[in-house]
């Protein structure tokens, strides 16, 4: 076994992480994780951009106004609010350091429209491959003091006498485990789209982070809000990557088999309805054994527009030319997770989350299309400046007490069969029967009593099932507690919003009995 020690210790290398690096000072000894290669990730898959209100007639209350309208008003409005007001300058500093943004002819932003969006307020670089451009940015960016460690599995925290985080344990490619010590912890791993069968999200998102966290005793919440993404390219029965809503917002619009619009009906902004409306209405198609497509016959110059999706259709044999690609909806976002401040900070002494992981209320039920990226930008350096300013701690090594766990005792359940249950009974409409017969599944697994058995003999593909069955868990319990329907989380046995709901938030803890709840924050 190995050991170092750091100042600060980051796990993950996606916008958020990225974005942190950036902005610690110099004089830190930083060591950050990642288990695959530096980069890789959710990240650099984004296509549609950044939100920000960087037009004339725009204002970050108008970006506030539709990111709450988005969530259902559960989100933190305060959080929400900071956010869309430090949303522009974060623009112009990145521009300003050279990130490549697209401009128009005089110079000035091009500015994209997507779902759930009053004004054109989305930045994006290379058309629709903003996250890559955003992420070799960030990169290219990273100062010397940054240590990173490729494929090092972090498979526990670790925590003193007094359950403060005082680092981490991870295994690399050749199974030797390594034990890192700091003061601060932070999580940045990313959501957990490969719970699901039907996902736009890279392999390596299958959420680490909040079963970490979860281990460790910190606070979850609204893990029962996902959100699915409507249109991803369908194939022979499966799905093969994102539509960015962009193409939507230049003027594609949804039609079934028979050359029908299907959303002309359904919402006042149509086709750019709240992603959840949207897919719920091709789930419904579907389910009626009507075919969905994507019409972007009335999009000039789609190729130019959209050179990414373009390559990403003729891959799989679609010719754009004849304008018709055909879409499912696939799990894409966790609204929920480590429960944070507006620093970043968790319930565990030492122990921080950004980024996708993080539930910092500023989603609510449902995100705001391109406000992920924006959030990682905007709290990957707000927490660099904590832990700037904060005084440093120095680790006294007798207060970090390995504690001995048994061997991991059960059978683990099928990967491939969990992420097909997870689509069918906890996917985009939920109900009691099919809910509780999920919980039952998971349980017999005897999911909840994993943290209390050693990890370490496991090998870093049994590790992903543990992480992916304990956060299915979470999520399946949180659906089931919440007995109404409202954004990501839809109940046909519930399917109305509920103002008893309104202002609660589902509370998970190893520690606490399932059912607690918290008023957020609202202002």
């Amino acid at each position: 076994m190995s050991m170092k020690k750091a100042d600060v210790i980051i796990i993950g290398s996606g916008v958020a992480a990225l974005q942190l690096c950036k902005h610690l000072c110099t004089d830190k000894n930083v060591i950050l994780f990642t288990k695959t290669s530096f980069g890789d990730g959710n990240s650099a898959l984004a296509q549609g951009g950044i939100a920000a209100a960087m037009g004339d007639k725009d204002h970050p209350y108008f970006h506030f106004v539709d990111t709450v309208i988005a969530g259902r008003s559960l989100n933190d409005h305060a959080s929400t609010l900071r956010m869309t007001q430090e949303a522009p300058a974060i623009i112009e500093e990145l521009a300003r350091r050279g990130c490549n943004f697209d401009r128009s002819e005089d110079n000035v932003f091009a500015l994209g429209k997507e779902g759930a969006h009053h004004q054109n307020r989305i930045v994006h670089g290379g058309g629709d491959q903003t996250g890559k451009v955003l992420i070799n940015h960030l990169k290219a960016t990273v100062p010397d003091n940054i240590q990173v460690f490729e494929y090092h599995f972090v498979f526990q925290l670790l925590l003193n006498e007094n359950n403060s985080c005082q680092g981490v344990r991870s295994k690399d490619r050749q199974g030797i485990i390594h034990e890192c010590y700091a003061p601060d912890t932070i999580l940045a791993t990313g959501g957990c789209g490969q719970v699901y069968s039907f996902t736009s999200n890279a392999c390596s998102v299958t959420g680490d982070g909040m079963a970490l966290a979860y281990q460790a005793g910190a606070t979850l919440t609204d893990m029962e809000f996902i959100q699915f993404h409507p249109t991803l390219l369908y194939i022979n029965g499966q799905p093969k990557g994102l539509i960015s809503e962009a193409v939507r917002g230049a003027g594609a619009i949804l039609i079934d088999g028979r050359k029908q619009p299907i959303m002309d009906d359904i919402h006042p902004l149509k086709d750019l309805a709240p992603r959840h409306i949207v897919s719920q209405t091709i789930f419904q198609k579907r389910q009626a054994s009507h075919d969905v497509y994507l019409d972007i016959r009335m999009i000039d110059d789609f190729q130019d527009k959209f050179p990414g999706i373009t390559n990403l259709c003729v891959s799989n044999g679609i010719n754009v030319a004849e304008g018709l690609i055909p879409v499912v909806p696939g799990c894409h976002f966790s609204m929920g997770g480590v429960e944070t401040d507006t620093l970043g900070r968790t319930t565990i002494q030492g122990l921080y989350a950004i980024g996708e992981v993080a539930c910092t209320g500023v989603h609510g039920a449902n995100r705001l299309a391109s406000n992920s990226l924006l959030e990682g930008l905007v709290y990957g350096k707000r927490l660099a400046q904590h832990l700037n300013e904060k005084e440093p701690v120095l680790l006294e090594e007798e207060e970090n007490k390995s504690v001995q766990l048994p061997a991991f005792p059960f059978p683990l359940p099928s990967r491939k069969r969990m992420q097909e249950l997870m689509m069918a009974n906890v996917g985009i409409i939920r109900h009691k029967d099919s809910l509780l017969q999920q919980l039952e599944w998971l349980e017999s697994y005897h999911v909840e009593q994993w943290h209390t058995f050693d990890m370490s003999m496991l090998t870093t593909e049994q590790m992903t099932t543990v992480f992916m069955a304990q956060t299915a868990w979470l999520i399946t319990k949180s659906a089931f507690e919440r007995e109404e329907s409202r954004g990501g989380h839809h109940r046909s046995d519930f399917p109305e919003e509920q103002m008893t709901w309104q202002n609660r938030q589902i509370i998970q803890q190893r520690t606490f009995e399932m059912g607690r709840f918290h008023e957020p924050v609202n202002t």
